[in-house]
């Protein structure tokens, strides 16, 4: 008898089962079924928003609204990108609204009444968010206070804050060009395919990287067919995107000429695959699931739990920064209203409705990205269809709502079945 080399567990599988579209398919469906829902009601709500917004309102689908949508939503969206590492642990910051406010604040005065270099003030107001974070992230971790408290009590504190850094009201105007910039002007088209097809060619690289390790481990690696349709997808969509950017969206071209992809989008995109590398691919993001899967377990297992609660408070108030220099940037001015109103609701919102679980251990930077999608969505389709700020808090609230039952059905379908 010819004797049968014995396989590890993996080996076994990636031997009995072929990696393929299909069955790559019906994994993703089981996943579903057991209650991983992932980002697919991000997905959905914004699919079914998008028609019913193109629909009632064909302006909707026009070049410049396309692009506004960008920029009216990149500010709760960087924002919310913060907040999902707060959330993955279970925790919650209620301050990152006006934290964006007391850092665009910092920036102004050292921009504007200071006449500081623009590199300068930048480095000011994200520093400034790096010494919130700390300082919540220490009152959480070290001092013991639970964070909705202490996030509550910064979220009034800086109110005052603000109001302080402008003088009691006072709009401090910028007029800074690279600062205005960042939310108001364009890369020139020829930048925006160059960077689409860098974009295109590092995610390709990087699929195929990742599935050339996996099958010298003998673990089971995504076929090369998969991999060719997730970088057709990508290429198709983000193609169809830089297309309708680069269009003439100026009323009077022959004055002002209006194209190319919003200087914010790469922006974010930039930050969206760092953070996502960071908890992909780093000790630290591995760390912070398992705290927010579990902190004791996490605790004895050696993990520095008080550390990596500090480091997620401090990446929150440094993307509120960033947030706040995008919104700032945006209205080329700060008055005592930056970051308030409904700013922080919709940043938590964001990433809920993205797929950021509020009882901790999942979510992903993504989420947030698609989650500030389908607010901005609500807004911008809500105010071209003429509604006041009462029918979009409704809207955007039983749209929070839903993503929030979603989590926790899908969390009590998930325990059901095993899988937490």
């Amino acid at each position: 008898m010819s004797k049968v080399k014995e396989l590890p567990g993996e080996a076994i599988v990636a031997a009995t089962q072929a990696p393929s579209i299909k069955n790559s398919f019906f994994a993703y469906i089981q996943r579903i079924r057991g209650g991983d829902m992932g980002a697919l009601p991000a997905v959905l709500g914004l699919v079914v928003l998008c028609a019913v917004f193109a629909v009632a309102r064909p302006s909707f689908v026009t070049a410049i609204n396309f692009a506004n949508l960008f920029t009216q939503g990149a500010a709760v969206t960087l924002i919310a990108m913060g907040l999902v590492f707060v959330l993955l642990l279970g925790e919650i910051d209620l301050s990152a609204g006006f934290a964006s406010g007391v850092c665009a604040a910092v920036l102004a005065v050292t921009l504007t009444n200071a006449g500081l270099p623009w590199y300068v003030c930048i480095l000011a107001a994200i520093l400034t968010g790096v010494i919130i974070g700390t300082v919540l992230g220490s009152l959480v971790a070290k001092v013991g206070i639970p964070s909705f408290v202490v996030t509550l009590a910064a979220f009034l504190a800086f109110q005052g804050l603000v109001l302080v850094l402008v003088d009691e009201g006072t709009n401090i105007s910028i007029r800074d060009s690279v600062v205005v910039a960042i939310a108001n002007k364009n890369l020139p088209p020829w930048l925006g395919w160059a960077a689409y097809a860098a974009c295109v060619a590092i995610f390709a690289g990087v699929q195929l990287l990742r599935a050339r390790k996996r099958a010298k481990r003998g673990l089971v690696a995504d076929p090369l067919s998969l991999i060719a349709f997730r970088v057709g997808m990508l290429a198709l969509f983000a193609g169809l995107a830089v297309a309708a950017l680069n269009l003439e969206r100026s009323r009077n071209p022959a004055l002002v000429s209006l194209t190319g992809v919003p200087i914010v989008v790469p922006v974010i995109l930039v930050l969206l695959v760092a953070w996502t590398l960071v908890l992909r691919r780093t000790g630290f993001g591995r760390h912070l699931y398992a705290v927010g899967g579990n902190t004791e377990a996490a605790r004895r297992a050696g993990i520095p739990v008080d550390r990596i609660k500090i480091s997620a408070f401090v990446i929150c108030s440094s993307m509120a920064a960033i947030g706040g220099i995008v919104a700032a940037s945006r209205a080329s001015s700060v008055d005592p209203n930056t970051g308030g109103s409904s700013v922080l609701l919709y940043a938590v919102g964001a990433a809920v409705i993205g797929g950021t679980s509020l009882f901790g251990g999942k979510g992903r930077v993504l989420d947030a990205v698609l989650g500030g999608a389908v607010v901005a969505v609500i807004e911008n389709g809500m105010g071209l269809m003429g509604y006041g700020a009462s029918v979009k808090y409704l809207v955007t609230g039983s749209v929070l709502l839903l993503a929030a039952g979603v989590d926790a059905l899908a969390r009590k379908r998930a325990a059901a079945a095993g899988l937490r």
